[in-house]
């Protein structure tokens, strides 16, 4: 279900609540037979409304507790002998939204006033007044109806703690098990790359020294070593990355085209919009496909130039990257693991990415992410 179901259910609930209030609180108060006096009316208008405000009592608890409160004072001084049960209601309510002390004033003044109110509807005898104003508002049920919403707001303070411990136990075993997976990858893979990319280097090396021709295999083995060194340690920083240091985003994104211009690569970077709070995942984000793409621009696409364009919008942050390399409709590369955790990192955030060649020759990148689902 949705939070927006939810809450039409919660406030069609709170309406048949305070509906079923105001009518028992109106009927009552019509089984007593008072004349149609401008002082009746009234009274049936407060009893109406004390029921009616209950409505509200999710969203402002404090005001509907004095309105019910004040409700059930003057349709008591209006001569009507009707409990205040709108007012137990109003208590739970306030109770349960944690105020507990401007509660207990409250209820306090009204055990003091509802006296007051029964004299000043014609009674004399003040016995009598104390005695309707305790049949009107019981102690035992105002502190009930308080109990009942504190015992209320208890569980859900402690199934809040639960939900965010259970989140933080789940957040902190996958960092456990993200370090164990790159500690097993350093040591069973990084010693065997490391001893094939020098052997194959020492083994060129020597080929050449030699003026012999260098087999086309080992200049191969000798690349793959090189580009398996590369994105090993990419994979191990990506692993390792715990969030203890301060995040990349949108704001370094400068420093890898100009990183990427240091490389050979005509590299540009045009930022437009208003630079919002953008959320540090969708800054990650950004920074992350900025900097795959550039990378694999730079090792795959044989391009001379390359743009990045950001653009900030109100509701999404949108990312464009082309160059003018050697892709074209008719030889799309492979698509490889970074491509694939770049439409992973932006599926996650809710957002769409587009990776293809353009019809002009080259490849483009294209992803927007919404600034409103991220956290």
């Amino acid at each position: 279900m949705s939070a927006g179901e939810s809450g039409a259910r919660g406030r069609a609930g709170d309406w048949i609540i305070a509906v079923g209030v105001a009518t028992a609180l109106l009927v009552t108060g019509l089984s007593e037979q008072h004349s149609a006096t401008n002082l009746d009316l009234l009274g049936y208008a407060l009893l109406t409304a004390g029921g009616l405000v209950l409505a509200a009592r999710r969203r402002a608890p404090v005001a509907v507790l004095a309105v019910a409160g004040l409700c059930a004072v003057g349709y008591q001084a209006a001569g009507f002998d009707v409990p205040a049960v709108a007012y137990l209601f109003a208590v739970y309510a306030a109770v349960r939204a944690g105020h507990r002390t401007l509660t207990v004033v409250a209820s306090v003044t009204m055990l003091a006033a509802l006296p007051l109110a029964a004299l000043a509807s014609g009674l004399h005898d003040t016995g009598e007044a104390f005695a309707r104003a305790r049949g009107a508002l019981e102690i035992a049920w105002l502190i009930a109806a308080g109990a009942a919403g504190e015992a209320l707001r208890q569980a859900e303070r402690r199934a809040d703690e639960a939900e965010r411990t259970r989140e933080e136990t789940a957040r902190r075993r996958a960092d456990e098990e993200r370090l164990r997976i790159a500690r097993e990858l350093h040591d069973s893979l990084t010693h065997q790359i490391s001893v094939i990319k020098v052997q194959s280097e020492v083994a060129v090396h020597v080929a050449r020294r030699r003026g012999e021709q260098v087999p086309e295999a080992l200049l191969a083995i000798q690349e793959a070593g090189r580009e398996a060194t590369r994105e090993l340690r990419a994979t191990l920083e990506a692993l390792r990355d715990d969030d203890t240091t301060p995040p990349r985003g949108l704001d370094h994104v400068p420093e890898l085209v100009e990183r990427a211009s240091g490389t050979g690569l005509e590299a540009t970077l045009m930022i437009e919009g208003q630079r919002h709070d953008v959320p540090a995942a969708v800054g990650r984000t950004v920074y992350r496909i900025v900097q795959e793409s550039l990378t694999n621009i730079a090792r795959h696409a044989d391009a001379g130039t390359a743009s990045v364009r950001i653009d900030c919008r109100p509701d999404v942050l949108a990312i464009r990257i082309d160059d003018d390399g050697k892709a074209t409709p008719d030889a799309a590369p492979t698509p490889g693991v970074g491509l694939l955790g770049m439409r992973e990192r932006v599926t996650a955030l809710g957002g769409r990415l587009r990776a293809e060649p353009r019809a002009e020759g080259g490849f483009t990148i294209q992803a927007e992410l919404p600034l409103n689902r991220a956290s």
